[in-house]
């Protein structure tokens, strides 16, 4: 394998790129992302790391979770305090009734590039290049809103240190704090069975709290009680900007500064690729999405290529079967990376192989669908003897309705009432919870 450097990607195919119609401003884009501080810490990545190499043993479970696309015309304070105290939400259910730690991994501050199926999207005869997310283009379907502009990657960069700066104010700053934990529900999920639920398991996590303190354990001197932290990942799918990020430690390695975590997806895992070849010289951790359509040996090729060290923590093979077809796609792909004890994160995302189109046209997910295919992600690792490590998943704090089914029963007819996604549909707040305690069982057993 060639020597890697931070630029050897641009020798490779590079899929899913924009075409920009000038390299001069592209250029100086760059040139001006270098100059800016990173998004994250390298210290703050290793400590990810370090954690992750926990979720290959089953000593923690990694929750990786957020926006499908964000935005630049909803981006708002409101939407990150909300999305975050979903998270905590789910945390709390898995870290309480799953009786395990839970890594939290939000997909924010940078998930702004979208791969798409065709370069060219049509309507009514008018055909315009297919909108790549924010960072590269905008959703309007006009000639100039779709020409991507290279000055949108410095509108994420400043938007994504918005988004850390108040993700690190909640997280130290006591919105996190567990004497909180039913304060975390919002208002419009307030109203249900499985709210219920959660708010009968806060109570029982206070009065514990309360025991603690009457036993003499000084809540104030244990940090992981009122404080947390939770990491950035995003798709680097676009390489000019994770590229112009980069950051060297003391010791001469590579560092993404844009994430603390970043994915290759389904459409960008080609072994000799430009995504693959960019991202195993980064020293973050990484995760790339599998489907059906790879391989035994095709996935054994990659890991290798990513993680040739088998160093635990660094590579997260993320599912996305559809409910329909994991049972069996997935045990081949388990028992292959099993026997040759290769050291990864078993992690399911069950929502972009459940995608359907409803009657009335609009893209949407079946949230019985979606829990279909996790519990039987559970099971086939545990038949196998080996550990099923996270879940990851497109959802918000936003009361939406772009999933059907569920305890609050979305049905097709509701699905305009609030559909308000960039590009796939996402879990509501109530369906992330019903999740959670459907998960929460599932690790503990």
């Amino acid at each position: 394998m060639q020597i890697w450097t931070p630029e050897s990607w641009r020798l490779k195919l590079a899929a899913q790129q924009p075409v920009y119609s000038e390299q001069e401003p592209l250029v100086k884009v760059e040139q001006a992302l270098r100059a800016m501080p990173p998004l994250v810490s390298i210290g703050e990545i290793d400590s990810l790391r370090s954690q992750l190499r926990m979720a290959c043993k089953g000593e923690a479970f990694l929750l990786q979770g957020g926006d499908c696309a964000e935005s630049f015309s909803q981006f708002n304070a409101n939407g990150i305090r909300d999305l975050y105290k979903v998270l905590m939400q789910m945390a709390v259910v898995l870290s309480y009734a799953g009786s395990v730690p839970v890594i939290k991994v939000g997909r924010l501050a940078g998930q702004f590039a979208k791969p798409r199926s065709s370069d060219l999207e049509v309507r009514e005869g008018v055909s315009l290049p297919s909108y790549r997310g924010d960072i590269i283009n905008d959703i309007a379907f006009n000639e100039s809103a779709r020409r991507p502009d290279p000055q949108r990657m410095l509108q994420a960069y400043h938007q994504s240190t918005a988004t850390m700066n108040l993700v690190r104010a909640f997280s130290h700053g006591g919105m996190a704090d567990l004497q909180k934990v039913s304060e975390w529900n919002l208002d419009f999920a307030s109203d249900s069975a499985v709210n219920d639920r959660y708010q009968n398991m806060a109570q029982e996590i206070l009065r514990a709290l309360r025991f603690m303190q009457v036993c003499g354990v000084n809540g104030s001197n244990t940090p992981s009680l009122h404080e947390t932290h939770l990491y950035t990942s995003h798709e680097a799918l676009l390489l000019n900007y994770e590229q112009a990020l980069l950051q060297v430690s003391d010791d001469g390695r590579h560092y993404c500064g844009s994430a603390h975590m970043l994915w290759i997806g389904e459409r960008t895992r080609q072994l000799d690729g430009a995504h693959v070849e960019f991202l195993r010289g980064v020293a973050n951790p990484v995760g790339v999405k599998i489907s059906d359509k790879i391989s035994p040996d095709e996935l054994l090729k990659l890991i290798a290529a990513l993680n040739p060290d088998n160093e635990a923590g660094r590579l997260t093979l993320i599912s996305r079967m559809g409910a329909e077809r994991v049972e069996q796609g997935l045990p081949g792909l388990v028992e292959a990376v099993s026997c040759e004890g290769l050291e990864v994160v078993w992690s399911c995302d069950p929502m972009h192989g459940n995608t359907k189109t409803a009657t009335n046209g609009m893209k949407t997910r079946s949230f019985e669908a979606v829990c279909s295919e996790v519990l039987a992600f559970f099971n086939i690792l545990h038949g196998q003897g080996a550990v099923p490590g996270g879940v990851h998943l497109e959802m918000t704090g936003a009361h939406v309705t772009e999933c059907v089914g569920g305890a609050y029963h979305v049905s097709e007819d509701d699905l305009a009432q609030c559909y308000t996604t960039q590009c796939d549909p996402r879990l509501n707040a109530q369906q992330v919870l019903e999740l959670a305690f459907a998960l929460a069982s599932e690790i503990h057993r």
